[in-house]
């Protein structure tokens, strides 16, 4: 099965045709005869078909829209960056447990934003305030913007932007492989370059329309090979039974690729390492059972722990001995495989 996104329908803010970018995609899916209509704001989208919300969301995934990036305020993006970089929102990939089940909705239709010059100039002002210390933008935050990157551009021109700012830096995370384009972009090292990995049983069951794990670490090795900061997240970490023997296999796995791929003098110092262990919330919860109504998910409130969130809402994490015993398994396969890694956090 392909992995390539095309969309089934194309909705365009009008205002998008004063931007070469979005004037080009209308008149390339028009030629096309994808089916386009104007709407009057990319971030109300009616007209996407489904009689049940799984239908409706399974078709918001097929919906592009090409709007224009207005607000000159980019949200903060702690702990691992400064500010949101904004260039997609959402992304074609079907997965069961992904957090924008709370902060999307069921209709997770896929926005891209044809400013990305005055996007740009919005960051490189945060960057000026920021000065001498560095600033670190996160681009993929709300989305996955490789599948779209074959329209826009713009992740390239976000990763060449930051190899000119001596000050600024650019993070994002894929579990998508179509990097090609990518990999002579002149980043100069100021751009990591992260790949969400997880082992063969959660991306068959949960991870829907997203490559395998296998091809993820083969590009992660290509990435590493194009000498960008490259880093991992493994996420979400779920308990089930085996689950020792299928992450340690998921580690010596990338460990194998990124030691034949590595350019020389390459050590695994340079590489970052994230763990996020698997939570959701009761509005999640909500939505993800209305959107794949016979998914396995552990959701059982009474199997977690309540904990709130620095958003203000709370979430259901697993037992605190259970996340004591992940965490010491995790960091022994790093010391294991990846001895200089920087782990940035487990939680």
């Amino acid at each position: 099965m392909s992995l390539e996104f095309r969309p089934a329908r194309v909705f365009y803010e009008p205002s998008a045709l004063d931007y070469p970018l979005g004037k080009y995609l209308v008149e390339q899916f028009r030629s096309q005869g994808v089916p386009i209509k104007p709407t009057s704001s990319h971030n109300r989208i009616t007209g996407i078909p489904g009689d049940t919300p799984a239908a409706q969301y399974g078709e918001a995934k097929r919906t592009l829209v090409i709007g224009v990036r207005r607000s000159e305020k980019f949200q903060s993006c702690k702990p691992s960056a400064h500010y949101q970089l904004p260039l997609v929102t959402s992304c074609p990939g079907m997965c069961e447990y992904c957090y924008l089940a709370t902060t999307l909705g069921k209709k997770p239709y896929i926005r891209i934003y044809v400013n990305l010059d005055e996007i740009l100039d919005i960051a490189a002002k945060l960057i000026e305030e920021r000065l001498p210390e560095i600033t670190q933008f996160e681009g993929a935050a709300t989305s996955d913007p490789i599948p779209v990157e074959r329209y826009t551009g713009s992740l390239k021109g976000a990763i060449e932007f930051f190899g000119r700012e001596a000050n600024g830096r650019f993070r994002f995370v894929t579990k998508y492989t179509d990097i090609q384009s990518l990999l002579d972009a002149k980043h100069e090292g100021h751009t990591r370059f992260r790949f969400s990995l997880n082992c063969d049983e959660v991306v068959e069951k949960y991870e829907h329309g997203t490559p395998a794990p296998e091809q993820r670490i083969i590009a992660a090795g290509k990435v590493l090979k194009a000498d960008y900061p490259l880093g991992f997240i493994i996420a979400p970490i779920f308990r089930f039974p085996g689950w020792q023997e299928a992450y340690q296999k998921l580690m010596e796995r990338s460990a194998e690729e990124l030691v034949k791929r590595a350019p020389s003098g390459w050590s695994s110092q340079q590489l970052s390492l994230e763990f996020i262990s698997h939570r959701f919330t009761a509005r999640a919860k909500t939505n993800i059972l209305d959107i794949f109504p016979k998914s396995s998910l552990p959701m059982n409130e009474e199997e977690r722990k309540f904990k709130y969130g620095q958003f203000g809402y709370g979430k259901y994490i697993y037992q605190p001995e259970e996340m004591m015993e992940m965490k010491e398994f995790f960091l022994e396969q790093v010391k294991n495989y990846f001895p200089l890694a920087q782990v940035e956090y487990f939680i």
